[in-house]
C-alpha cells in the first residue's frame, strides 16, 4: 500500500486517480507528477515499486503544498478576509455564497436547512 503525505492511496486504482485522494492534488497535477517521475498514468498504485513511490513522494514533498499545510493556508486566507471586513469576508461570516450566486431562492447547501417562518394571520371581522 502506498502512503503519501499521510494518506493511504487506494491500491486498485490507476496512478493518476489514486493521487487525487491527496488534498491539493487533482487530475492534471497528478498527471504532471507521474510524468515527472517517469511512471505511466495507467499503472495501478499497487504495481508501483519502492523506487517509484519514493520518487513520487519526493516530488510532492519538494514542490507541492498538500494536506495540512494547504488546509491551514486556505483557512488563514479566509480568516484574513473576515478580519479586514471585505465583502467576501462578510459572506463567509454569514454563511452565504461568496462568489456572486443568487441567495434569495437557491444557495441551500451554503445556508443550510430551511427555517420556516409562519405567515401573518388575517384578522377576521
Amino acid at each position: 500500500m502506498a502512503r503519501i503525505a499521510g494518506i493511504d492511496l487506494p491500491k486498485n486504482k490507476r496512478g493518476e486517480i489514486g493521487l487525487t485522494y491527496v488534498f491539493g492534488i487533482g487530475r492534471s497535477r497528478a498527471q504532471a507528477i507521474l510524468t515527472k517521475a517517469g511512471i505511466s498514468w495507467d499503472k495501478k498504485v499497487n504495481e508501483w515499486n519502492d523506487e517509484e513511490s519514493n520518487a513520487i513522494r519526493k516530488i510532492i514533498n519538494d514542490e507541492i503544498k498538500v494536506e495540512g499545510a494547504l488546509r491551514s493556508e486556505v483557512q488563514l486566507n479566509i480568516k484574513r478576509l473576515v478580519d479586514i471586513g471585505s465583502y467576501r469576508g462578510m459572506r463567509h461570516r454569514n454563511g452565504l455564497p461568496t462568489r456572486g450566486q443568487r441567495s434569495k431562492t437557491n444557495a441551500r447547501t451554503r445556508k443550510g436547512k430551511r427555517k420556516t417562518i409562519a405567515g401573518k394571520k388575517k384578522v377576521t371581522k
